[in-house]
């Protein structure tokens, strides 16, 4: 890698995917992405087109497309937009979730457990075997699956959550071995308690979610979407060059407690 560190965090040229662009999350990485220079493709099962719009506020270039990543057919299709309108594909975020209902496995039900690892697990790994042809074609590429700090740390009442944030981690480190040699890089990020809207739905209120959450970090307070988009800007370019089939964790400290 050479050039500036400035040059390094620049995605200038290059082409994105980001799936749960919709989402927190998923906004703040597409909009950062956008920011450093990338052509975004913003994907969630409704077109995702607040998050389009204020990329195109910011002088910054993307497209909305609807896609239910669990079906193989909606993900090639949407692939097959993004190569159709910009060709190459350089890089590939993770980033659709779903959540559990707290409670054991006596309590979650079959359907409920199927439909999480079809949306976290199923949907990963079709996204990336979508794309991976086309980063290979273009000779390289990185790709980022979005996992959790509870794929590191257990959590009392979610076993459905913790077990397919962890398959991610694992994919990510095995998609890394396999896919080296044509110079693409899997890595995934590990973020703890974040504010977003689904973390709101879940505990009724901010200052709820906040009380709950915020003394099980370290640094005990929930993380910005921002601080998540940053580790993600990092991952996604030059300047993790040398960094593949690794876990970033940016939890506040929540697994060293």
């Amino acid at each position: 890698m050479a050039g500036t560190i400035q040059d390094a965090f620049s995605l200038s040229g290059r082409t994105v995917i980001v799936s749960g662009a919709g989402g927190g999350i998923g906004t703040a990485i597409a909009g950062g992405f956008a920011a450093a220079g990338a052509r975004v493709a913003c994907l969630d099962l409704t077109p995702p087109h607040d998050t389009v719009a204020a990329i195109s506020a910011a002088e910054g270039e993307a497209i909305a497309i609807a896609c239910d990543v669990t079906d193989a057919a909606q993900v090639g299709a949407a692939v097959g937009d993004v190569t159709a309108r910009w060709g190459a594909i350089h890089g590939l975020v993770n980033g659709t979730s779903n959540d559990d209902p707290t409670g054991s496995i006596l309590d979650l039900a079959p359907d409920e457990w199927s439909r999480l690892f079809a949306v976290q697990v199923t949907g990963t790994y079709l996204m990336s075997r979508a794309v991976l042809p086309h980063m290979i074609a273009a000779g390289g590429g990185s790709i980022v699956h979005i996992a959790s700090q509870m794929g590191h740390v257990a959590a009392k009442g979610r076993p459905g959550y913790c077990a397919a944030k962890g398959a991610l981690i694992q994919l990510a480190k095995a998609m890394a071995l396999d896919h080296a040699e044509a110079g693409i890089r899997v890595n995934s990020l590990s973020p703890g308690a974040v504010e977003t809207r689904r973390m709101l739905l879940r505990h009724g209120d901010l200052e709820t979610a906040r009380l709950y959450n915020a003394p099980k970090h370290a640094l005990g307070r929930l993380g910005q979407p921002m601080e998540i988009a940053t580790a993600a800007l990092f991952l996604m370019s030059d300047a993790s060059s040398f960094m593949t089939g690794a876990d970033l964790l940016v939890d506040g400290g929540y697994a060293a407690m």
